[in-house]
């Protein structure tokens, strides 16, 4: 395997890691970084769909227990049997658009340019939600309704324009419909799970002529970062809402997407001609 090769796998699973949780669009990232280090073509799709798996395995185990309660309760206990419904719910207003239209949004909006824009208008709409006067009427996710559950998975079809972010469009608009940040914060994490398990899967058949035993090695690399560093994101994460509000994501994505606009505007990068 080509060291350069080897460098890209890892550069993009450490990026993959640290963005795929928090509110700062891990697409629009990957986009961005794979055009700088020209990680582009067949294989950089397949490799996609196998760290977003390194990922989302990295926040089933963080929430092992949970997921072990849920499921052994699930025939007899009510709480368990709401909250897996209220998934279901959130999940399924994604799998229909992202069905119907993933394709058009690959071709048309996979670019740095829509990416900038999305990451400062998602900055924007933050830090507007944060500032206004939160009623909460959950406080964890067990509190959640079926309606809660529904007006969250309607915001995370935001996320399928690239640089909005799935756990921005989520956790905000959680907190807009009522949910402590805590419960807005814990059910993304798990909305996340069937989400982009069924989007890895669904890629995967799709595109599963790309997937060579060639490539393994730059898959495993993939793979084993992008756990590592999801782990350490979501772990980090978790602490860090106990005392601070998205703020500071919100000024870190405003920030980011005028650079980008700005290296484009001054001719630094060519970014127009990038595709995702």
């Amino acid at each position: 395997m080509d060291l350069w090769i080897a460098m890209q796998s890892l550069i993009l699973g450490i990026v993959e890691g640290i963005t795929e949780f928090l509110p700062i669009s891990s697409t629009g990232h990957q986009i961005i970084v794979a055009d700088l280090i020209d990680f582009s073509g067949e294989r950089a799709m397949a490799f996609n769909i196998i760290i977003q798996l390194g990922a989302i395995l990295a926040v089933v185990w963080e929430f092992r227990r949970k997921i072990i309660e849920v499921v052994v309760g699930l025939p007899r206990v009510a709480e368990a049997q709401r909250f897996t419904s209220n998934l279901l719910i959130a999940f399924l207003p994604a799998v229909i658009l992202g069905v119907s239209f993933a394709d058009l949004i690959h071709q048309y909006l996979f670019n740095p340019i829509t990416v900038a824009a999305a990451l400062i208008v998602g900055g924007v709409i933050m830090l507007w939600a944060e500032r206004r006067e939160h009623v909460i009427h959950a406080q964890s996710v067990d509190d959640m309704t079926w309606k809660d559950a529904l007006k969250v998975g309607c915001a995370q079809c935001l996320a399928m324009v690239p640089g909005t972010s799935r756990s921005g469009a989520t956790i905000i608009g959680g907190l807009l419909f009522g949910l402590s940040r805590k419960a807005a914060t814990e059910f993304s994490f798990f909305l996340a799970m069937p989400t982009m398990v069924g989007a890895a899967v669904y890629s995967g058949y799709k595109y599963r002529e790309l997937f060579l035993p060639a490539d393994l090695p730059v898959f495993a690399i993939g793979f084993v970062t992008s756990f590592i560093f999801a782990m350490i994101a979501v772990r980090a994460l978790l602490k860090f809402i106990g005392n601070h509000s998205y703020a500071l994501f919100a000024w870190y994505r405003i920030g980011f997407g005028l650079l980008i606009l700005a290296t484009w505007q001054l001719h630094l990068i060519d970014w127009s001609t990038a595709q995702g």
